[in-house]
Formats: structure tokens, C-alpha cells, sequence
């Protein structure tokens, strides 16, 4: 039996030349290319999810779902379908300036389903609003306050992290503390937008890096989220309790 041929590769802007770009209500525009893994219509009402108000800090962005993003060497090819060969170099973005858009690759065939996809997606998303709109001031008293009174665990490795060095004493410590409200923003953000998209389980973003953040300080967390971005139309915020068992 012979070996399966490589996976075809094209250049980032080959992809773009060449792929239907449609436009979601809220004005984000993004495309499909390849063998993706996510159904068109769970990437429409994803990249729809993301609320209007957030959705305007992302004017000059272009989201592309393609199977696998792939780092050779100084380039970046976009492989048209999952190659086990290239998935060993793949990323699971890459961010381009393309004419005078970014342009935001997703490796969908790196991931295990829409979950994740759109974690992935939402993360994205999380850090551009932060990079263009900045960090919220009535976010950053809360989470800052947070902080102070030690409320357990942090919502990414970079919070925790910076977190940490915020509230030590050091010359550093304001530079650490801006890094630490952009990081938790862009969390915030993320959760929040998978939360609208798909019903999330908390215990399921866990990681092995940082102990995660108190159930009830993430609450209040997203509820000033949900203030400042509201849901869209046919998108719901909620937040439920539950014994684990």
C-alpha cells in the first residue's frame, strides 16, 4: 500500500485570494478554507456569538478556519486538509497583516471538537479587544480588589503569573499590575463569549500549570463582562451552581 500523499499546502494570502468571505451580523468577517472540522453552521452562530460592542474593536480583523496552520521555518502554510507529518509543526493560530487587515488563522484539525475551536477562537478574540479598546476601568477595580483580598486561583497561566508579581513589592510591581488587568480581561472576555456560545462547564478550562480562580469571584467577573459587552440577539448569559458530585 503506498504512502498517502502530503497534504497540499497554500500561502496565507493564497487562502485569502481564495476564500469566500462572509460577514456575521455583528460586522466580523471570516471564511472557511480546506477539510475544517467544525460544521459551517457552528462556526456562523460562533463567530456571530461575539457581542456587538466587542465586535467593533475588531473592524481591521479577518478570522480563517482552516485545517492545520503550519510553521516552516520563517513561513507560515496553511495545509488544506489534517497531515499527521505537518500537524507535528502546526500552531493553533497564527496572526498576519495581510494588506491592511490581520488576519487570524485557526488550526481547526488541531483540536477535538467545536469546544475547543472555539476557545481557541474566543481567546483570539479576548486579546484583540484588550490590544484595541484596552482594559475596562470598573473591570480593573474589581478584579483588582479581587486580588488584594486573595481570592483563590487566577483564569490563565499569564494572570496567575503576573498576579503574582503585582502584588509583591518591587520596582516593577505597576508594570505587573497593567500586565495582570489586560491578562484577566482577556480571560474574562474569552469565558464569557464561550459561555454565550455553548454551555460550559466550568471545571473543564482546569489546568495543571495554576490552580483555577474561585467559582464565585469568576461570577462576578463575568456578570461585569455581560454589562459592558451584552449578548447579542438568541444569545444568553447565565450563571448556574451545581454540587459536583
Amino acid at each position: 500500500m503506498s504512502p498517502a500523499a502530503p497534504a497540499p499546502t497554500l500561502t496565507p494570502a493564497e487562502v485569502v485570494r481564495q476564500s469566500p468571505v462572509a460577514q456575521a451580523p455583528n460586522g466580523i468577517c471570516y471564511a472557511t478554507a480546506g477539510e475544517i472540522s467544525v460544521p459551517a453552521t457552528d462556526i456562523d452562530r460562533m463567530v456571530s456569538a461575539v457581542p456587538d460592542a466587542a465586535a467593533a474593536a475588531l473592524r481591521r480583523n479577518a478570522y480563517y478556519f482552516v485545517p492545520l496552520t503550519v510553521n516552516q521555518g520563517d513561513e507560515t502554510v496553511i495545509a488544506s486538509r489534517y497531515d499527521v507529518e505537518l500537524s507535528d509543526h502546526a500552531v493553533c493560530h497564527r496572526n498576519l497583516d495581510l494588506g491592511d487587515a490581520q488576519c487570524v488563522f485557526i488550526s481547526t484539525r488541531l483540536m477535538d471538537d467545536k469546544f475547543s475551536v472555539a476557545f481557541e477562537f474566543f481567546i483570539n478574540v479576548g486579546h484583540a479587544v484588550v490590544e484595541r479598546a484596552g482594559v475596562s476601568r470598573d473591570f480593573a477595580d474589581l478584579v483588582w480588589k479581587q486580588a488584594e483580598s486573595n481570592a483563590r486561583g487566577e483564569t490563565s497561566l499569564d494572570a496567575w503569573e503576573s498576579r503574582k508579581l503585582a502584588t509583591a513589592p518591587g520596582p516593577d510591581a505597576e508594570k505587573h499590575k497593567n500586565e495582570y488587568l489586560a491578562s484577566s480581561f482577556a480571560d474574562a472576555i474569552s469565558i464569557y463569549l464561550l459561555s454565550l456560545y455553548i454551555d460550559v462547564d466550568y471545571y473543564d478550562l482546569r489546568e495543571r500549570d495554576y490552580p483555577l480562580l474561585a467559582p464565585n469571584a469568576l461570577a462576578e467577573r463575568l456578570r461585569k463582562i455581560a454589562e459592558l459587552f451584552p449578548p447579542n440577539p438568541g444569545y444568553e448569559f447565565a450563571v448556574y451552581y451545581k454540587r459536583r458530585s
